[in-house]
């Protein structure tokens, strides 16, 4: 006798087995938890197999024979996918599914209005959005899990193939009452000395002290923060300077403090805003029109949500 199950089922099932939480992976997928309980439900009894070991305190985690149902899924899943490409190229539309991983300093910034443009251009398509950091971003794209990655040019491996589409040279972030706020410019050795309010994020760390390094001085560290509107905060509020290199359109905190931007005097290697894919991959129709809805939104150097 046929089993009968469908391919959201499966979907609902692999979601849970990734995060182990239906209420996590809920979240995630953005639909309730009942429906996820069910579809597993249904998914064991169907098959005859308990998939899942359920543990009050500590969530559920995979049988040993849920971790091979599990594998077999997702290979379902990418088949499935695989038909929809076929489909798409032999009908010559673009359609289906993508997911796209975002750094998270500059994706409240750039992602909804992308995805949006993208979606309205291309009306039988969806793009899902995952934020992280650059190495979460990385593990993402080599274990298939996003389809491509908005990033920046900073240790990206050998396998994954980067295509540049906006340079976003570093500046400066003063209070609006600060003394070097109305410069045109401001150069590293005026800055260097006073308090500086360090943007604490992998990679992002490492590229802000590099500037200093490369012109032979030391930043006065004296406060670090975990996000952009923590920095910009301090800043505002006169705990010291930041730098960026994401052009915000307001010249405010979050809390409605005042800010300044002054650009940096000298030549810096600015950080360069790229589409980031694995390397030597048979691309969707999808993700190639993805790919040049990029392009063609970044080409003139704008970018939704960041000032000129």
């Amino acid at each position: 006798m046929a089993c009968r199950f469908t391919l959201k089922q499966l979907e609902y099932f692999v979601a849970a087995g990734e995060a182990c939480s239906i209420s996590i992976a809920a979240q995630r997928i953005n639909v309730s938890p009942p429906s996820i309980s069910a579809a597993i439900s249904h998914l064991e009894g169907e098959f005859g197999i308990q998939l899942f070991i359920r543990r009050h305190a500590h969530g559920m985690e995979l049988t040993q024979g849920g971790r091979k149902f599990f594998r077999a899924a997702v290979q379902v899943l990418a088949e499935a996918d695989g038909l929809r490409d076929v489909a798409n190229e032999i009908a010559g539309t673009v359609m289906g599914a993508i997911k796209v991983g975002c750094l998270v300093t500059i994706a409240p910034l750039l992602m909804p209005a992308l995805r949006k443009s993208f979606e309205i251009k291309f009306p039988g398509s969806s793009v899902s959005q995952f934020d992280g950091h650059q190495l979460e971003l990385v593990d993402l794209l080599e274990s298939a899990k996003v389809d491509a990655v908005v990033t920046y040019d900073l240790d990206i491996p050998a396998g994954i193939e980067f295509q540049p589409l906006a340079e976003l040279p570093p500046y400066a972030v003063l209070a609006a009452d600060h003394s070097l706020a109305t410069r045109d410019s401001v150069e590293l050795k005026d800055i260097a000395p006073e308090p500086m309010v360090l943007l604490d994020l992998p990679l992002s760390r490492e590229y802000f002290l590099s500037i200093f390094r490369s012109a032979g001085f030391r930043p006065n560290v004296a406060e670090r923060a975990g996000s952009v509107p923590v920095m910009l905060g301090l800043v505002a509020n006169g705990y010291g300077y930041g730098l960026l290199n994401i052009r915000l359109g307001a010249n405010t905190a979050p809390d409605g403090g005042s800010l300044a931007r002054v650009p940096l005097a000298g030549r810096f290697r600015p950080m360069v805003l790229g589409l980031a894919t694995m390397r030597g991959i048979a691309k969707t129709k999808l993700l190639e029109s993805f790919e040049d809805h990029c392009r063609a939104k970044l080409a003139d150097g704008s970018i939704p949500g960041v000032a000129p």
